[in-house]
């Protein structure tokens, strides 16, 4: 059976979900579960987590161990799963919002693109590379499954700069449809999707129900639900009633990926489209703070049973070790799969998987209007990336000054300046630029 790495394990609740899906799942009830995290604390109590739940759901089927060497966590994996944070909220979250904030510049989560975006890759592609390094002596062959943020940078980066294999996995395809369908309470019978782009902006290209083109009726109760109440999905239906189509990933995120909505010299915005500033921030005190309870009832739950989630890790393992065949939107290189988008990107498809591994599929142009808003936030990425790779500080600017937010508020002078101190701010977290 599979050996399956957990690289920040750490993050009880996602390693619970994502690996309670494993310990539940036929096919790999017999698998071999290694944990890996930096924080001995934290990684004691996902142990025990995830030893109830092998025990409960699995009759200890499973092998389940901890490790605080990271080379042995890998030695001989199948697959690695990626859920790392470097930096965590203090003091990178605080660093990527305090600083900008003092040039004028204000975001809601920063984990994508974005000055907090870049400044979080530029942190995390360095920590990636040493792990491809371990994988490439001790697991060459695995599979990582990457669910760390920047997504595309990181995928990028580690496609382009290691010999592992690699796709980045994210939340937000799953239930786009059917959430949109949900809060305008439209009820399909037979609900069919396609999802292409880039990961949390890739675009619902059509939605049928029953072969019925359902784009008029969402477009229309949309427009009437924006027009008669604030509510959380404003930016979406704004974006799908000026450029025709739905986007994966939520409005506080969208707000921070374009020039139009989060402007000093248009306040009136944020009200008019419910915009929460500082919102990823706000969601990490308050973890933090509910984890003191909700932690100590999840570490002592003896009794903790676990129910198949539908994120998409298990999924793949399953699809790889039994040959079954298994569809995802994973996160891959564009390599022409999306034709009026750059090459070397990456870019969120529909792929199949079994045991040849992911195999992406193609799905040629994208209307010109979603390729133009993607190539923004692909400018950013792409030069991210090449900064990560190459130490060359230039790139970092470049990748800032092409940002849509940031170039949208502030100067080339500015935004030179806001990188120079965040690069003194991170420290020792960054390496050497040239």
């Amino acid at each position: 059976m599979p050996k399956i790495t957990f690289m920040g394990a750490g993050s009880t609740i996602f390693a619970k979900n994502v690996l309670g899906d494993i310990l539940v799942t036929d096919a790999l009830r017999d698998s071999e579960i290694a944990l890996f995290d930096i924080d001995a604390v934290r990684l004691e109590e996902s142990k025990k987590v995830i030893h109830n739940i092998n025990q409960n759901s699995n009759n200890n089927r499973a092998t389940v161990k901890a490790y605080l060497d990271r080379k042995e966590a890998l030695k001989d994996a199948n697959y690695v799963v990626n859920a790392i944070q470097v930096g965590g909220y203090e003091p990178s979250t605080v660093i990527d919002f305090e600083i900008p904030k003092k040039y004028g510049l204000r975001q809601t989560i920063a984990d994508t693109i974005g000055i907090g975006g870049l400044f979080r890759a530029l942190r995390t592609i360095p920590v990636m590379m040493e792990f491809a390094k371990e994988m490439e002596e001790v697991c060459p062959n695995a599979l990582l499954l990457n669910y760390t943020n920047p997504m595309s940078s990181i995928t990028g980066a580690m496609l382009r700069g290691t010999k592992i294999k690699t796709v980045g996995l994210c939340h937000s395809v799953q239930d786009c449809a059917n959430h949109l369908l949900r809060d305008l309470d439209i009820k399909p019978s037979d609900l069919n999707w396609k999802i292409a782009g880039i990961n949390h902006m890739a675009w619902l290209l059509e939605i049928t129900d029953n072969k019925k083109d359902l784009y008029p009726l969402i477009k229309e109760k949309a427009k009437e639900k924006n027009q008669s109440e604030k509510h959380s999905d404003m930016i979406r239906y704004e974006m799908m009633d000026r450029f025709g189509y739905y986007v994966t990933e939520s409005s506080e995120h969208n707000a921070e990926y374009l020039p139009y909505f989060i402007k000093s010299t248009h306040p009136e915005l944020i009200e008019k489209y419910n915009i929460p500033l500082d919102e990823y921030p706000r969601r990490c005190v308050d973890q933090i703070e509910k984890w003191k309870t909700l932690g100590r009832e999840l570490i002592e739950d003896k009794n903790i049973q676990h129910e198949r989630t539908l994120e998409y890790a298990s999924y793949i393992i399953e699809a790889m070790e039994t040959d079954i065949p298994f569809k995802i939107n994973g996160n891959v290189l564009n390599d022409n799969l999306i034709s009026n988008l750059p090459s070397d990107c990456v870019v969120e498809v529909t792929c199949l998987v079994d045991k040849n591994g992911i195999t992406p599929t193609r799905v040629g142009s994208l209307p010109e209007q979603l390729a133009s808003l993607n190539r923004t936030n692909i400018n950013t990425q792409l030069l991210t990336v090449e900064a990560a790779l190459t130490k060359d500080k230039s790139k970092i600017y470049q990748a800032a000054y092409l940002d849509p937010h940031t170039s949208s508020e502030l100067s080339l002078d500015e935004i030179k300046s806001l990188c120079d101190d965040l690069i003194e701010a991170h420290g020792d977290m960054l390496p050497e630029y040239n």
